[in-house]
């Protein structure tokens, strides 16, 4: 089986986010048959939904990986749950939240995964840390997202240091 290339998003706004994504970036690299190919900087972006939370951190990365699409959920999940990762309420604080942005063209509308991702080009803190590592990068209907990111409201999108 050849390796697919897949797009994750990166976020935590509790416990030190600078933190559990860059720790993050680095266990993305240990998941079984994947090794991430780029990530870009760490972005500070206000929360969506409710706003009696902490300003996000947040990052893009690009992995390889050999895993179906459910199976690279099922370890992002994992993931997620070793930085006790608390799912309380919608759109809520967290520890880590990783999504699977892009898994290389395809288009899924599964009852426990969507790709790309239906929030993708409406978010700021995704689309300018996915153009930092691919300006010419192309949804898979065609849509360039570049032109995306001039439309996005930047939501106190402010860049942070690289990731270590």
């Amino acid at each position: 089986m050849s390796p697919h290339r897949a797009w994750i998003g990166l976020g935590s706004n509790l416990d030190d986010p600078q933190r559990h994504v860059e720790q993050a970036l680095d266990e993305l690299d240990h998941l079984p048959l994947t090794r991430r190919l780029g990530a870009s900087r760490c972005y500070a972006s206000r929360p969506l939904g409710p706003q009696d939370q902490p300003d996000f951190i947040n990052a893009v990365a690009l992995i390889e990986t050999r895993l179906s699409p459910l199976a690279l959920l099922d370890q992002l999940q994992a993931l997620e749950q070793r930085h006790r990762r608390v799912r309380a309420r919608h759109w809520g604080p967290r520890t880590l939240d990783l999504d699977l942005l892009l898994f290389d063209d395809s288009v899924l509308d599964l009852p426990r995964l969507n790709v790309p991702h239906p929030e993708l080009a409406r978010r700021a803190f995704v689309v300018v840390p996915l153009l930092e590592l691919a300006p010419s990068l192309r949804l898979p209907d065609g849509r360039p997202l570049a032109g995306m990111a001039d439309t996005l409201e930047d939501a106190g999108l402010a860049q942070l240091l690289p990731p270590t």
